[in-house]
């Protein structure tokens, strides 16, 4: 990393305006799976922004023509970022240190999930138990009012 330039926003422009893939050959799963959620983004915005205009003055075309005009400059943008060269290896270092994590199998997963969902109610009823003891000393030494005796008359 030390003999890397520092990226320049003419570099950036420069690199997003290519045409090639860079390293396309690597890292191909982090990089669809990028490309897919930055492609979700840009396609949720579009349709809300065609939702916004719906309701707009404007004429007909235009509740059409510029969501799909964000849609199309987005999956170009999409693209290319998955493809400039600081981020592509980025993502490239990800995917190789995703294939070195030793994943549970899923016995291992089930068990820890049932360990971490029992905790978790288990400290729910201590923690009611504790609101409840200190609620009823409060009430006892004065501390905190007794509840209302409930309906109005």
């Amino acid at each position: 990393m030390a003999t890397d330039k520092p990226m320049t926003a003419s570099s950036f422009w420069n690199d997003l305006f290519q045409w090639g893939l860079y390293k396309k050959t690597q890292g191909k799963i982090t990089r669809q799976v990028t490309l897919g959620a930055l492609l979700v983004l840009f396609a949720v915005a579009a349709w809300r922004l065609h939702e916004h205009l719906t309701g707009a003055e404007w004429f007909a075309g235009a509740r059409f023509a510029v969501p799909a005009v964000i849609l199309v400059i987005g999956t170009w943008f999409s693209f290319r970022v998955v493809n400039v060269p600081r981020f592509a290896d980025f993502l490239i270092a990800v995917e190789a240190e995703m294939n070195k994590v030793s994943w549970p199998s899923k016995g291992e997963l089930y068990r820890s999930s049932f360990v971490v969902i029992f905790v978790l109610f288990a400290l729910s009823a201590v923690l009611f138990g504790f609101d409840i003891f200190w609620k009823f000393l409060f009430q006892l030494i004065g501390v905190l009012a007794p509840p209302s005796g409930g309906g109005s008359s």
